[in-house]
């Protein structure tokens, strides 16, 4: 079942995700910092903003799969059987 999150993320652009993706890396590094420097008042904080970055990687990747070609496709399918 979809999230509210991923259902947001679909309705944006490539670039509005590659750009979310970027503030989210940034905020992730500075929450890893501030945890370990002072501590966070809730540091549950840094596994949904792990999720969310995932979230954002995915809908990117499903997006790349969806533009390719149809011999990108064969390709990449080659290479997937070869990794079994």
């Amino acid at each position: 079942m979809a999230t509210k999150k991923t259902i947001e993320l679909k309705g944006l652009a490539v670039d509005a995700l590659n750009e979310e993706l970027k503030i989210a890396s940034q905020d992730l590094n500075r929450m890893k910092f501030d945890h370990a420097a002072k501590g966070l008042e809730n540091p549950d904080q840094i596994k949904g903003l792990k999720k969310d970055i995932a979230r954002l990687k995915t809908e990117i990747r499903a997006r790349e799969i969806a533009s390719m070609t149809k011999e990108e496709l064969a390709k990449r399918s080659k290479i997937r059987l070869r990794r079994k």
